[in-house]
């Protein structure tokens, strides 16, 4: 794996820095990137698939799993200002990123931690856990994201993913099935499906 790719833990080419402005769930946001990060040109089909389709709670934890520079997480924040919302990733650069978006976007109901997948909150339980995750990082990666889900949802908690529907689409469902007992499709468009398994 290239030590500049986004899920280095501190990629090593200088950052060269753009501001991305997008309409998700009918609200305006303006999200600071950099290079080093992931989809630093624009808000990538997944995300957007996954933030237009997610199903939240009023109140609660939400985590924002390999949040990048803070897309999905500060639009949960925004639309659940109850709720707390965590945001984690292995970046740190893609942290700091999300940290500056939250105050640039007014959202303040955000936690944000440094650390490779769930050792960051390794504390916490959640109600729902997003995630958009690194495929090019491997299967060594993305299949303890699903697998460990359970340990750090309540009972009935949600887990969500989008998954690009030809590359590991079928794959990523049986691993959920596997591991949940269940899984649903919340939505499928652009080549990409959003996955929903619930903890019994």
């Amino acid at each position: 794996m290239s030590q500049d790719h986004y899920f280095s833990r501190e990629p090593k080419t200088k950052p060269h820095y753009g501001l991305i402005q997008a309409h998700l769930h009918g609200r305006f946001f303006e999200f600071l990137t950099a290079s080093g990060v992931f989809s630093k040109k624009r808000i990538d089909l997944g995300t957007r698939l996954l933030v237009e389709s997610m199903v939240l709670p009023e109140v609660g934890n939400v985590l924002d799993l390999g949040c990048g520079y803070g897309a999905v997480g500060i639009v949960v924040g925004a639309l659940r200002p109850r709720a707390s919302v965590y945001l984690v990733d292995v970046n740190e650069r893609a942290v700091r990123l999300a940290k500056e978006n939250a105050k640039r976007n007014g959202i303040r109901n955000t936690v944000f931690r440094s650390g490779y997948l769930y050792d960051a909150v390794n504390d916490l339980k959640f109600d729902v856990i997003l995630s958009n995750p690194p495929v090019s990082a491997g299967l060594k990666v993305v299949v303890p994201i699903i697998q460990r889900a359970p340990l750090y949802l309540v009972s009935k908690g949600a887990f969500q993913m989008v998954v690009r529907s030809k590359i590991g689409g079928k794959r990523f469902f049986k691993i959920m099935e596997e591991t949940f007992g269940n899984v649903d499709v919340l939505a499928v468009e652009s080549g990409y499906r959003v996955l929903l398994s619930k903890k019994p």
